[in-house]
């Protein structure tokens, strides 16, 4: 309780005093890696710090320091010892949170790595750390305190760094959203090839809007982390390769969910490097990926639907999106979105709280839950559609087809557009 009044009371001070800080009065020019470890099981979760580590530069927003642009999964607030203002808030979903509603987590008890990257604040300040579940109720709590002059706090200016190519450069690092895309599988003789699906993937992004028109803001580097073996590894066939970050299809037993555990070696890939956002390219023709918010977007760049998935999946990293398809009998997540809680995805709803989504955005007149029809379909007309993230009942999509329900989707529908553009707009404008 006493951890949740704090938090409290720090959001009242941001939302009162601090809402045209600069960065300047609370930040030096370094980046601060925070590498953290989820675990538990379905009944209880805890969040442990591992390690701090520090290098020269941050990449990250200068502006909106003390608001978050979704709740996410989880946040973390950093206040300033001194005086308890709220001087850096982001919010996050993790692998972690998605294995807690699997059947395993029933019956066991497992880590994953995670880690958040905040600027280097110049005096003393406080840390927590929070989880939320799908009822958005606080399950883990972690409170620690970072002195920037700690002996401990791992400098890593000196390490050598992964080499690197910048792709598109709209301005400097700490004016733009920068983005790094990093190889996995391609060994050192694959380069030419990497270099290659890193720019189909830009093209990609920047082919819809609102990426298109606001390609102004984005800056994209190609990390070129090399692999000991070709291609990923696939557990259902026995074969386990060694590659950049370790990433692996079969991610709880499904068969086309590629992710990486291996957050920690994939930040270490990084050091160095200008980047605040990740997609991560798998050297294989095989179909699959993921795409987790604020954590990284992983996906195959050699199937046919590549271009159409990096899109779909980095809506899930970057926008904090929702898939908006779903089956009759779930499947996947049976239950993620709970009747009377609104999610924190801006195109989903239970109708919990359906003002605070596209409710401005729909036609005159327009029933809900709103019937398909094949006009509605071929205009992408936003309406209150039943069936999503993974639900047949009980939970809403914005629209009939978008890139966030299917490959054949030409473009994001209007809701995700505004919810992307909202994303674009936090990282770059002063609220």
């Amino acid at each position: 309780m006493k951890r949740l009044f704090t938090l409290l009371a720090a959001v009242v001070v941001a939302a009162t005093s601090l809402s045209a800080q600069q960065f300047d009065n609370y930040f030096t020019n370094r980046t601060l890696r925070n590498d953290l470890i989820f675990s538990g099981d379905c009944k209880a979760q805890q969040v442990t710090l591992r390690q701090l580590l520090s290098w020269s530069g941050w990449a990250g927003r200068r502006v909106n320091l003390d608001q978050v642009a979704l709740e996410g999964n989880g946040q973390l607030t950093m206040t300033d010892s001194a005086t308890g203002a709220v001087i850096y808030r982001t919010s996050f979903s993790s692998l972690f949170q998605e294995w807690l509603t699997t059947p395993e987590a029933t019956t066991t008890h497992k880590a994953y790595e995670f880690t958040i990257l905040v600027p280097m604040p110049t005096h003393p300040a406080d840390v927590m750390v929070t989880l939320l579940n799908e009822r958005r109720e606080q399950t883990a709590v972690l409170d620690y305190h970072i002195d920037p002059t700690d002996i401990l706090i791992r400098n890593t200016d000196s390490q050598a760094t992964t080499p690197h190519k910048v792709i598109y450069q709209s301005g400097p690092a700490e004016e733009k959203i920068d983005v790094a895309i990093v190889a996995e599988g391609y060994t050192v003789g694959e380069m030419g090839t990497f270099l290659a699906d890193a720019q189909a993937t830009v093209d990609a992004l920047l082919s819809y809007e609102p990426f298109k028109s606001q390609a102004d803001k984005f800056n994209f580097v190609a990390v070129e982390s090399a692999s000991v073996d070709s291609n990923v590894s696939i557990p259902r066939e026995g074969i386990w390769r060694n590659t950049a970050v370790g990433s692996h299809f079969d991610t709880f037993y499904g068969a086309r969910y590629l992710t990486t555990s291996q957050v920690f070696d994939l930040y270490d890939l990084l050091n160095g490097i200008d980047y605040e956002h990740l997609i991560i390219l798998a050297n294989t023709d095989t179909y699959g990926g993921g795409g987790i918010y604020n954590s990284y977007t992983l996906t195959t760049a050699h199937h046919p639907l590549f271009k159409p998935v990096v899109v779909h999946e980095f809506g899930h990293s970057f926008g904090g999106l929702a898939d908006e398809y779903f089956y009759e009998n779930d499947p996947l997540s049976p239950g993620l979105y709970l009747p009377g809680i609104e999610p924190w995805e801006q195109n989903l709803t239970t109708l919990a709280n359906f003002e605070s989504k596209w409710a401005d955005m729909l036609p005159e007149g327009t029933a809900i839950p709103t019937e398909v029809t094949p006009e509605r379909t071929k205009n992408f007309t936003v309406g209150v559609y039943e069936g999503g993230g993974y639900q047949f009942k009980g939970v809403y999509r914005p629209a009939d087809i978008c890139r966030m329900r299917d490959n054949v989707a030409t473009q994001f529908c209007p809701v995700c557009q505004r919810a992307l553009a909202r994303m674009i707009e936090f990282y770059t404008t002063e609220r």
